[in-house]
């Protein structure tokens, strides 16, 4: 099962375990490479950008063409939050990377001709931040640029993952915000709050 989940959620999943069944869990065959995701997501903070990161967002290199970045963002088991963004990099392209050049919106590709490399329409003004950096800094920043996605980035500037705006939700919302009944009612969404 962990396998086939995210490294972000595999993380905190076994973070939530109890510590003789989390050690019991990691007995079991994972990929080894999945298995390095989740165990240097488990290193940082709970409420920090790296224990709340991806490491794996869509990473290509500049000369990919925008037609190769757009099937990687079409990719059904991605994230939604994930496919607003191609994160460009020098190689490797596997977290941690080679020197991180920025990033291509999603909308911005839709605008331009598909044989054009991703390279001639980076943006490298987008903000990041590093996998030490407390929730409040990634929340601030996600809301202040209106993004749905943060590239997280070490000293040096190699992209090391990404952080979504639902992985920051699922930290601000309460344990049971999913089990909880609607707060709002209909009629409270009329003119007036449904108040006479």
């Amino acid at each position: 099962m962990l396998d086939a989940m995210q490294p972000d959620d595999a993380a905190d999943l076994v973070q939530e375990l109890p510590e003789q069944m989390a050690e019991e869990t990691w007995c079991q065959p994972m990929e080894p490479e999945e298995a390095e995701d989740v165990r240097r997501l488990m290193a940082y903070g709970e409420h920090t950008a790296g224990g709340l990161m991806t490491t794996e967002p869509v990473i290509l290199g500049p000369e990919a063409s925008i037609a190769t970045a757009l099937a990687h963002v079409r990719r059904r088991d991605l994230a939604p939050a994930l496919s607003t963004m191609v994160f460009v990099v020098r190689p490797p392209l596997e977290t941690p990377t080679g020197r991180y050049l920025g990033v291509v919106h999603l909308q911005e590709m839709l605008r331009e001709p598909p044989y054009e490399p991703i390279g001639t329409i980076i943006d490298d003004d987008v903000e990041w931040v590093l996998p030490s950096d407390p929730l409040g800094k990634v929340t601030r920043l996600l809301a202040t640029y209106n993004l749905t996605v943060l590239p997280v980035l070490d000293e040096d500037r190699h992209l090391l993952g990404a952080v979504s705006a639902d992985d920051v939700l699922d930290r601000l919302l309460p344990d049971d915000w999913r089990d909880a009944d609607d707060a709002v009612t209909d009629a409270s969404l009329t003119p007036g709050g449904g108040r006479g």
